[in-house]
């Protein structure tokens, strides 16, 4: 299961994570395309468990997040590598997408 990112936890999770990649899809619940992406996210948290976080941050919930990183769009996912965003995704891809640039990270 995806981890669940909020502004309390991000330093620990993200800043904090090392050379481990972290992913994390900006979402609300209002959002359809959000939906979408969902279980892609999920199965993408199971497949790289041992090697990456995957997780999910509700907008709604969390603004201070997504306003520090200028989320406009949902979805939109963040990739980070040493507690930095090295890359975005915004709308909902196919999943080959999404894991070639959490595998770019390994």
């Amino acid at each position: 299961m995806a981890a669940e990112i909020t502004d309390a936890n991000f330093d620990e999770l993200v800043r904090n994570a090392g050379n481990k990649p972290v992913m994390i899809d900006f979402w609300a619940v209002w959002c359809g395309p959000c939906t979408l992406i969902a279980p892609i996210v999920e199965e993408l948290s199971s497949e790289y468990a041992d090697i990456a976080l995957v997780g999910k941050m509700d907008v709604d919930n969390n603004p201070d997040i997504p306003v520090e990183f200028g989320i406009r769009n949902i979805p939109t996912i963040l990739f980070f590598k040493n507690g930095q965003v090295v890359d975005r995704q915004v709308g909902s891809v196919p999943k080959n997408v999404l894991a070639q640039k959490l595998n770019a990270l390994l």
